[in-house]
């Protein structure tokens, strides 16, 4: 199964095996644009046979950065960067999406480089005020401005319309970024948002952001396409937003016209998270059967059997490569033959094709 397509909406895309968002930070001239690295990092994998890559977290506001050096589409500028890497990867069969994000009070941290200060980069050292829901700030961070309701209620459209360059740059999905604590996932946990307005409070009042921004994007966004959520569905602590919240969530953005969930976790606090092998994957087979819409498995999954069970036992319906994808590039090839299944491998790498049995 792992090397079936996948139809979503108008697209089919060639298999199962995806490499999920992955921060970069390699915008060294700091205006969202992306560079060559992007092109030969996504372009790499495209010819190696992953059926889907998510271009990581891409800023919809440059206060919306979780750094300096991110990706953004917040102005028509940052358009033909991001159709280069998908022309190439079309011609070399892979599907591209793009994960819309703002990082609200996680924003202005130091680019995520070895040589890399920890901490916020303040705004006399070429950093931005961090915004959230309220001012109360993620550990170890600077406080954050709360955003007022009527600023609040301009995200959507800074999402939807980063979603229309997309499309512009002719990427084939779009996926918003409603985890790893960054300010959509602010707004819906209740550890993070005490706003007693009607972006606050109940169930309702806290998800409001998340299915304004799901509503506002699938307006513009073709129909022929499939749009993604990425959620986190545990915060890790018993008062926090769990997985019955997100079961409940992800069938109301099933109906505001979202296709898949992107089932993670955490990220909203420091918290004491199990860390083992496919620790994420029971997440996504609750969202997938409870919420009747597809999901993708992502955390620590490394194994061709491993990945090919998660299908075939109907825990979700494509698996994320991460931290892997890093590691070796050529994964799907190697999957592929432990599989017995045809090689994937695109133009001149089809000479690396590994025997199969």
């Amino acid at each position: 199964m792992l090397f079936d397509p996948l139809t979503l909406r108008g697209l089919t895309i060639r298999n199962r095996v995806w490499m999920p968002p992955m921060c970069q930070y390699t915008v060294t001239a700091r205006d969202g644009v992306p560079t060559d690295w992007h092109l030969v990092h996504y372009g790499a994998r495209a010819a190696s046979g992953f059926g889907l890559m998510v271009i990581e977290a891409t800023a919809v506001k440059p206060e919306g950065r979780i750094s300096v050096q991110d990706l953004g589409l917040w102005d028509d500028s940052q358009i033909d960067g991001f159709a280069r890497i998908a022309r190439f990867a079309h011609d070399h069969g892979a599907a591209v999406a793009v994960q819309l994000a703002h990082a609200g009070r996680k924003g202005s941290t130091w680019p995520d480089q070895p040589t890399a200060s920890a901490g916020l980069q303040s705004i006399d050292e070429g950093g931005f005020e961090p915004v959230g829901p309220t001012d109360a700030p993620f550990p170890g961070l600077a406080t954050p401005r709360a955003l007022s309701a009527d600023e609040v209620a301009a995200i959507p459209d800074a999402f939807a319309a980063a979603a229309a360059r997309a499309d512009a740059a002719g990427l084939d999905v779009v996926e918003i970024h409603a985890a790893h604590g960054y300010l959509l996932h602010q707004f819906y946990s209740p550890v993070s948002n005490t706003r007693t307005d009607q972006y606050g409070g109940d169930f309702d009042g806290r998800t409001r952001l998340t299915r304004e921004v799901v509503e506002r994007v699938r307006q513009v966004w073709p129909q022929s396409k499939p749009l993604f959520v990425r959620l986190s569905a545990t915060d890790w602590v018993d008062d926090g937003w769990g997985t019955e919240d997100t079961v409940r969530l992800s069938r109301i953005l099933k109906a505001l016209g979202a296709d898949l969930i992107d089932v993670s976790t955490g990220g909203n606090l420091l918290a004491t998270i199990p860390i083992g092998p496919g620790y994420q994957v029971s997440f996504a087979e609750q969202v997938r059967h409870q919420a009747g819409i597809p999901t993708t498995a992502v955390g620590l999954i490394t194994e061709p059997f491993q990945a090919e069970q998660i299908l075939r036992s109907g825990q979700a319906d494509a698996v994320m490569i991460g931290r892997e994808a890093l590691r070796n590039p050529g994964w799907p090839e190697q999957a592929a033959a432990a599989l017995n299944s045809p090689s994937p491998l695109a133009g001149p790498y089809r000479r690396g094709a590994l025997p199969r049995r």
